[in-house]
């Protein structure tokens, strides 16, 4: 199999789960046989841009959506690292983290954890994305089963709409917590 092939079994199967739409239904939508349907999201044929173009506009999605290479389900930037600018009138250093894609709400929460029991999380809305920011201590967080930790200046970003978990690691942690809705 090759990668994107594979990018488009999973890209279509989360959108026809997204959507509700049984193989049936949007194998019928889109004008092609359930059998290719079938076969796409088990990652085998060799469909042509016109297969794909029909499935994104029976899920009423754009045709990148089918097709993008998936993003990293964890991405860090630890401290220290990532895209830094200065001001030429002060001793200020920012740097970009995360932009916001259009359309895009975000909440902001300050945590405090301390190290014990982990917090476990259930998946919210579908398109979540969590961003971290440690300020004291160690965290180590991300998608069930794939947890990073991270420490102070750190950042982490991951899936939100999956089962994950925050566990301090040191006594004291406090994080910025981004949570993203698209």
């Amino acid at each position: 199999m090759s990668e994107p092939l594979e990018w488009l079994a999973a890209s279509l199967k989360r959108e026809r789960a997204r959507t509700g739409l049984s193989l049936s239904e949007l194998a019928k939508r889109a004008g092609i046989a359930k059998s290719t349907l079938s076969q796409l999201e088990a990652a085998h044929g060799n469909p042509g841009m016109e297969t794909i173009w029909a499935l994104a506009v029976a899920l009423g999605v754009p045709f990148s959506v089918l097709v993008e290479p998936p993003s990293p389900p964890v991405q860090v930037i630890r401290a220290g690292d990532g895209p830094t600018v200065h001001s030429e009138q002060s001793s200020y250093l920012a740097t970009l983290l995360s932009a916001s894609p259009p359309g895009a709400r975000r909440d902001i929460y300050y945590v405090w954890l301390e190290p014990g029991t982990a917090r476990e999380s259930e998946p919210h809305i579908p398109g979540t994305v969590e961003h971290i920011v440690v300020a004291e201590g160690r965290v180590k967080a991300g998608p069930r089963g794939e947890g990073v930790e991270v420490g102070p200046g750190d950042y982490l970003s991951y899936r939100g709409d999956v089962a994950h978990t925050y566990e301090a690691t040191a006594p004291g942690t406090k994080f910025v917590l981004v949570m993203q809705h698209t």
